[in-house]
């Protein structure tokens, strides 16, 4: 964790760092990370975030922006738009907005990569060529 927004913090503007921050105060404005934001049970967020995952637990209103994943943790309440690759929202958690899901290939194995799929119906069209 390189930076700490304490919880009796207030900052206003933007916060633009290299590397994960942690809010449990109150940031308003714009915050800008190339790693992770994490907001707090006790943080508030009055601005629009951009970085490559969030783990959101406080309250944030405005716009999450994240490359990779958002966890939405069961206390939490955010205001605005989520766009991201993977979400996670705990039950209890609360969540007024659109979602934008940026395609991209699963990793939980649910679903075969395509080339295994195409390999699949390959396999199988020759099959089926070689019964006939």
């Amino acid at each position: 964790m390189n930076t700490i927004i304490g919880k009796d913090t207030v900052f206003t503007g933007t916060v633009d760092i290299k590397g994960a921050i942690r809010i449990d105060g109150t940031v308003k404005g714009k915050i800008i990370s190339s790693d992770t934001v994490t907001v707090g049970t006790g943080g508030y967020i009055e601005a629009d975030v951009e970085a490559q995952s969030a783990v959101i637990a406080g309250k944030v209103v405005g716009n999450l922006n994240a490359t990779e994943n958002i966890e939405l943790q069961a206390k939490s309440d955010v205001e605005g738009d989520i766009n991201t690759k993977s979400l996670v929202v705990e039950q209890g958690a609360i969540f007024c907005g659109a979602c934008h899901m940026k395609q991209g290939k699963s990793t939980m194995g649910f679903l075969p990569p395509d080339d295994k799929v195409k390999a699949q119906q390959t396999k199988e069209k020759d099959t089926i060529e070689v019964k006939n």
